[in-house]
């Protein structure tokens, strides 16, 4: 079993496996934040454990010397999920792309939101499908041109920030991947946060889609007087078109799930199933 690391450095969680992602991919600057978020919280490998989907993004449990689950397609969540509520102590941390999180597995985060297990996610956005060449993604703009959309994608943007606040999902976030340490900075927070915690890092994709001068000058942090209690203020700022906002937009502290259920099941170990059957009788 791995030791508790005294004074760690980001090189104490990263593996030796190597990444094989495309050179100026975004995924090394997440990965980057992530590592120094791990050490900067001081946390132990063994009670770590990175899961992740399928895509370029889901390789990241590999670089890391922490626990990892690589699992199918979109089912991130559930196995995070799965495994908080099984195993309480541990850090869980779940990782994946645009498409992983927003397309097949969309449907998951929905109900991750409602239970609000304490989770911390950390969604790769390049706004494009790179493990499978190009293809458009549910965060691809409207009238993206791509192979498969030669005269321009037809459905609309999703906005991942603001479907997050509309869920109420009770830590709300975003990062861009050319500044680790603010996104590091932000990965801490998610994680000592008690409940679901969304952090959307944008993680440009440079063979693909080439969206590095676009961010750079879109990117602007969130002003220092925002309310992260005011979810009406938060979702103002998700819904600005001409800027993409990072910093902290929402946090709420509530009962978490896994909380609540392990709660439910010592007060389960008193009910008497023969008193409970007599209604029947």
């Amino acid at each position: 079993m791995m030791q508790a690391v005294i004074n760690p450095t980001p090189k104490d969680y990263k593996s030796e496996v190597k990444p094989t992602w495309c050179p100026g991919c975004g995924d090394f600057g997440v990965l980057n934040a992530t590592l120094r978020g791990l050490a900067g919280m001081k946390l132990s490998p063994d009670q770590t454990v990175v899961i992740s989907g399928i895509g370029c993004s889901s390789r990241f449990p590999h670089f890391m010397k922490t626990f990892g689950f690589h699992s199918v397609h979109g089912r991130a969540l559930p196995v995070a999920q799965g495994l908080k509520m099984a195993r309480p102590d541990l850090t869980v941390v779940a990782v994946g792309g645009d498409g992983d999180f927003f397309s097949i597995g969309a449907g998951h985060l929905i109900h991750a939101a409602l239970r609000n297990i304490d989770i911390t996610v950390v969604v790769m956005d390049n706004e494009i499908y790179g493990l499978t060449k190009g293809q458009t993604s549910p965060t691809s703009p409207h009238g993206h041109v791509t192979k498969s959309t030669p005269y321009g994608l037809l459905a609309s943007q999703f906005n991942p920030i603001a479907t997050a606040l509309s869920l109420n999902v009770s830590f709300v976030a975003r990062g861009y991947s050319a500044k680790p340490k603010d996104l590091a900075a932000l990965i801490e927070k998610g994680i000592q946060h008690k409940g679901f915690a969304f952090i959307h890092a944008l993680s440009p994709c440079p063979t693909f889609y080439h969206t590095f001068d676009a961010w750079d000058a879109a990117v602007t942090s969130i002003p220092g007087d925002h309310n992260t209690q005011d979810r009406n203020s938060a979702l103002a700022l998700a819904l600005e078109t001409e800027k993409q906002f990072t910093g902290l937009f929402y946090q709420e502290e509530r009962p978490t799930m896994d909380q609540a259920a392990h709660a439910q099941m010592l007060q389960a170990k008193s009910f008497d199933i023969n008193q409970y059957m007599q209604r029947y009788a």
